[in-house]
C-alpha cells in the first residue's frame, strides 16, 4: 500500500519596510535585522533589496499551526521595525517607490544575481509569497506539479496586490508578474513526465555552470531545491494574514485532492500551457473581477462559480487537513475583492476627499500598514 504524503505546509513571505510617517521605502538598519534574527533565528533573513525582509514559518502539520507561527513572525518584525520608526507592509509593489533609488543587499548570492541578470535584477522591487507542501515521493511531486499548474492562475487572481508601480496605476491587478517574468527560467512550469526527466533537464544548466543548483529555477511552481516539497511561487504577497492562510490552505487541500483522485485511478486533465497562460494573464490583468476560462465548458465563468466548484473539489480534503474554515473563506475573498481592488478604493476615496495624488498614494500605504497588523 502506497503511503500517503504528509502534506505538511510551510509559508514564506517577503515584506517591504516603510517610514511610518512619510510612507516611503526605508532600508532596514543592521540593528533591526539583528534584533529580528536574535528573536527568530533562521526564520528571518534579508532579501535582495535592503528595503526588504523575508520570513518563513516552521514546517507545520496544519493551517492552525501555520497561523500561530506566522502571527509570531509578523508581530516580531513589526515590533522591531516600530523601534526605528518603520513599519512592514505585505504587498508585492510599493505604490510610489522608484526602483532606481534602491540598493541591493551586500551578500554573495545577491551580488552574483545582479552580475548575472544586470538591469533586470535591479528592477526587482517586488515581493512574493511561497507555499511549500510536503510530498516525499519525487515522481509524485512531478506528477502533481503537472496537474496543479491548472490552478496557479486562480491563486494569482485571489492574491493580486500590486496595481501601482512608481506612482502610477498600471491597470493591472498584479504588476509584479510583469517584472518577475523578465527573469530567465520563470513562468508556468513545463510539463515533465518523471523525476529523472526533470533532473536531466535542469542538469544541463548545472553541468554547464549556468546555474549552481535548482534554486535558480524560478517557475511559478517547482520542486523545492532544499526540501521534499512542491513549492507554489505564483502568489503576490497578501497584506492580510488571513488571506495568506486561505491561499496556503487552498494549495495544500488541492494537492491532497489531486492525490486522492490518483488513488482512484483518476486525474485532473492537463491543459496546454498556452491555455493556462491565458488564464494567468487574466489573473494578472483583472484579479478576480472578470472570471476565468473554463476550458472544458469553453466559456468564461465568474470567480464566484469557480470558488464554489473549488470548494466541492477540496471539501473532503480540507476536512482531513483541518482547514475547512480557511478554504471556505475564499468565498469571502471573492466577494470583498482583492488587495488591488481595496488599494484603488482607498486612493479614489482620498482623491474625492480633496487629497492630491501623492497624499492619496500615502493613504494607500497607511491602509497597507493597517492590514498587515490585522489579526496579530
Amino acid at each position: 500500500m502506497v503511503q500517503e504524503p504528509e502534506f505538511t505546509i510551510g509559508i514564506e513571505e517577503e515584506y517591504l519596510l516603510v517610514d511610518s510617517e512619510t510612507c516611503a521605502l526605508a532600508e532596514a538598519p543592521q540593528e533591526l535585522m539583528q534584533a529580528c534574527i536574535d528573536d527568530l533565528g533562521e526564520q528571518v533573513s534579508p532579501e535582495f533589496l535592503q528595503c526588504q525582509i523575508e520570513i518563513g514559518t516552521r514546517v507545520c502539520k496544519t493551517i492552525g499551526e501555520a497561523r500561530e507561527d506566522l502571527k509570531r513572525l509578523r508581530s516580531t518584525v513589526a515590533k522591531h521595525a516600530k523601534t526605528h520608526g518603520l513599519a512592514p507592509i505585505a504587498v508585492s509593489c510599493h505604490p510610489f517607490a522608484d526602483w532606481k533609488k534602491q540598493h541591493h543587499t551586500d551578500k554573495e548570492r545577491y551580488n552574483q544575481l545582479e552580475k548575472d541578470l544586470g538591469g533586470v535584477a535591479r528592477r526587482m522591487l517586488i515581493c512574493g509569497m511561497h507555499v511549500h507542501v510536503g510530498i516525499e515521493d519525487r515522481d509524485l511531486r512531478v506528477d502533481l506539479m503537472n496537474q496543479f499548474t491548472y490552478f496557479l492562475p486562480h491563486l494569482l487572481a485571489l492574491s493580486a496586490s500590486s496595481p501601482y508601480w512608481q506612482g502610477s496605476d498600471t491597470g493591472l491587478s498584479s504588476y509584479r508578474m510583469t517584472i518577475f517574468d523578465n527573469l530567465p527560467r520563470t513562468g508556468l512550469p513545463p510539463r515533465v513526465t518523471s523525476w529523472p526527466e526533470y533532473e536531466r533537464s535542469v542538469g544541463v544548466l548545472i553541468d554547464l555552470g549556468i546555474i549552481e543548483d535548482t534554486s535558480k529555477i524560478w517557475w511559478d511552481l517547482r520542486p523545492s531545491s532544499r526540501f521534499p516539497t512542491l513549492e507554489s511561487r505564483i502568489c503576490d504577497v497578501s497584506p492580510r494574514i488571513e488571506d495568506t492562510l486561505t491561499l496556503a490552505a487552498l494549495t495544500q487541500s488541492t494537492l491532497r485532492s489531486l492525490y486522492r483522485l490518483s488513488r482512484k485511478n483518476q486525474r485532473w486533465r492537463i491543459y496546454d500551457t498556452f491555455l493556462v497562460g491565458e488564464n494567468r494573464w487574466r489573473a494578472q490583468r483583472y484579479g478576480t473581477s472578470e472570471g476565468m476560462i473554463d476550458f472544458g465548458a469553453r466559456e468564461i465563468i465568474s470567480f464566484e462559480a469557480i470558488a464554489g466548484q473549488w470548494m466541492d473539489l477540496v471539501g473532503e480534503d480540507a476536512g482531513v487537513l483541518r482547514s475547512v474554515e480557511e478554504t471556505q473563506r475564499v468565498l469571502e475573498m471573492v466577494e470583498t475583492g482583492t488587495s488591488a481592488d481595496r488599494q484603488r478604493t482607498v486612493y479614489e476615496t482620498a482623491v474625492k476627499a480633496g487629497q492630491d495624488h501623492e497624499t492619496a498614494l500615502c493613504a494607500v500605504v497607511s491602509h497597507l500598514i493597517e492590514e498587515f497588523h490585522e489579526g496579530l
